[in-house]
């Protein structure tokens, strides 16, 4: 019910992720970053706790000899958690290496793909050949990583996408700081990639002034509300 991409941007180490589902609150449920650490999904018959477990197993390889092994963490994840054969997982490092696990008994029609830092899962497909034309349209794009990762979509859907219509979308992405600079979502409606990139485009400006408000108001444009003198 679901197709999803996480990326790194190698100009500025940002990390993050994007999906898109028929089913409601997508992003809500399976896509996790953490800050210098990386980006997670966990998808088809969600189960949360295995994003954020994937990422507590790289956060603590972080500073070991060799750094963050994500075919490690993954295959840990694989052999610990119940009713695995159920579960598409996505894991992403902060140096843009990836690994994919798919079960058995995932949804219909199923692919994944890996490229230059980044990697595509989906589930239900119209066609087998969506997740790799996301990790093309990814590698081919530019600009600021929420753009790009939004951009994946975009083309997972024009390449069919999913068997029946998406309902949900989010974007999400970490730099830095310890919370996301980027948590966009559409929760549900009929057409809801166009509503997310029409979000993007507002929030884009707005993202350095919300992280400087937080990190030192002084400095921080204005508030630009009624009452702000």
């Amino acid at each position: 019910m679901t197709l999803s991409i996480v990326g790194r941007c190698p100009e500025t180490g940002m990390l993050g992720g994007s999906i898109t589902s028929s089913s409601i609150c997508v992003a809500s449920r399976c896509l996790f970053t953490r800050s210098g650490v990386g980006a997670a999904l966990s998808q088809n018959v969600t189960d949360p706790r295995l994003g954020i477990r994937m990422l507590d197993l790289l956060e603590s390889r972080t500073g070991r000899s060799g750094g963050a092994d994500v075919n490690t963490a993954i295959s840990q994840v694989v052999a610990e958690a119940n009713h695995i054969e159920w579960r598409q997982l996505v894991l992403l490092d902060s140096s843009g290496k990836s690994a994919i696990h798919t079960g058995e008994k995932a949804l219909g029609r199923n692919a994944s793909a890996q490229g230059n830092q980044c990697a595509a899962a989906a589930n239900l497909l119209a066609n087998e050949e969506v997740p790799q034309t996301m990790v093309t349209a990814f590698e081919q794009s530019s600009g600021h990583l929420a753009q790009r990762l939004i951009t994946a979509l975009e083309a997972g859907i024009a390449a069919g996408g999913e068997e029946g219509p998406v309902r949900s979308a989010g974007v999400q992405v970490v730099h830095k700081v310890s919370w996301p600079v980027v948590d966009l979502r559409v929760d549900w409606d009929e057409n809801p990639l166009p509503k997310l990139r029409t979000i993007w485009n507002e929030y884009q400006p707005q993202l350095e002034p919300y992280v400087t408000r937080a990190l030192n108001p002084e400095a921080a444009p204005s508030y630009g509300v009624p009452g702000d003198l």
